[in-house]
């Protein structure tokens, strides 16, 4: 009876030990982008006393804005397991209807800019769902076919805003706080509000973490799909608004890069690229390290063309760190 004690516990123990192992590298996934910002802020603090100055964090907001706001919508289509690498190319769209409207419309002008990113959005959904394409394939094809959309219709040149009303809304700033931060507050709010307290929130968990299972939970998966570029396209729409306003003009490079950008403040903030998974507050991280990384670089006297190694090391240590190994079957 006394001989057989030890063995139990030997075996207790023995299990316990994976179980605590899996505990804390769940824990190190959860809180590497928290810590990752917090060394960023560090370094950069200690590197440059101008980082922390209250000027420069305004402008730290302002250049995450539209990089957040396009990174929202594409959260979305993350977590269902897609990507859409047609996001700067919409920006650029949007930019360049809000510019040519904002003279007639002022700040009315955002309706058309978001009217028309929603549009390209739904396209992209619609090829994706119906046409069984490849998100991939479908938005890498976008892509291409709104820029060149942008470059026809500028000719390579930059259309100006100069209406007042709609600078001051969409670029201005209220007791020093740069307005493109509140309007990217309130849509954090309504984006976190859709994916963690409606059905469609939960519709998209489950498409990313089975898109057959989901359909025989009775799921109409076309359906969410379509919303989802949908929603990505309207986000696109207002950043491209915001950059527009902010820039003062819309020209035809626009958002080149921003749909890398996006997809790395989703990655880096904790959202795997295989779906399922994610959370908005993991993307405002992402967005913010992806700019404070920038800004950070900038200030510091970094050679322009090694910043691009550094963002491109921050972002495989990202995945690196917080990928889920055991939830994916092959590694492709």
């Amino acid at each position: 009876m006394s001989s057989a004690k030890p063995t139990v516990t030997g075996r207790s123990e023995t299990a316990q030990r994976p179980a605590d192992a899996r505990s804390r590298r769940d824990d190190i996934r959860r809180f590497f982008p928290i810590l990752l910002l917090l060394v960023l802020v560090a370094v950069f603090s200690f590197a440059s006393p101008r980082f922390l100055q209250f000027n420069n964090l305004m402008i730290v907001a302002q250049q995450a804005v539209v990089l957040l706001v396009a990174a929202l919508g594409m959260t979305f289509v993350i977590i269902a397991g897609s990507i859409d690498l047609s996001v700067g190319a919409i920006v650029a769209l949007a930019a360049l209807v809000a510019a040519a409207t904002s003279a007639s419309l002022g700040i009315y002008a955002i309706v058309p800019a978001c009217l028309v990113g929603a549009a390209a959005g739904l396209v992209n959904g619609v090829v994706v769902a119906k046409g069984k394409v490849p998100s991939f394939i479908v938005t890498l094809g976008a892509m291409v076919v709104y820029r060149g959309i942008v470059l026809f219709f500028t000719r390579g040149a930059p259309i100006s805003i100069d209406d007042e009303r709609f600078l001051d809304l969409y670029s201005g700033r209220t007791a020093g706080i740069p307005h493109s931060v509140l309007i990217a507050i309130l849509l954090i709010a309504i984006a976190a509000v859709m994916l963690n307290l409606t059905v469609f929130g939960r519709e998209v968990r489950a498409i990313g973490g089975g898109e057959r299972i989901a359909l025989l939970t009775g799921i109409r998966v076309d359906r969410v799909k379509i919303a989802i570029f949908v929603l990505s396209g309207l986000m696109c729409g207002m950043a491209g608004l915001l950059q527009g306003a902010r820039a003062m003009a819309a020209t035809a490079q626009l958002g080149e890069g921003l749909e890398l950008d996006a997809i790395a403040a989703v990655v880096v903030g904790g959202t795997p690229l295989t779906g399922g998974v994610g959370s908005i507050q993991g993307t405002i991280l992402g967005a913010l390290i992806i700019t404070i990384l920038s800004n950070g670089m900038n200030i510091v006297g970094l050679d322009p063309y090694f910043q691009n190694i550094v963002k491109g090391l921050v972002l495989v240590l990202s995945v690196f760190v917080t990928i889920d190994r055991k939830k994916i079957g092959i590694i492709k």
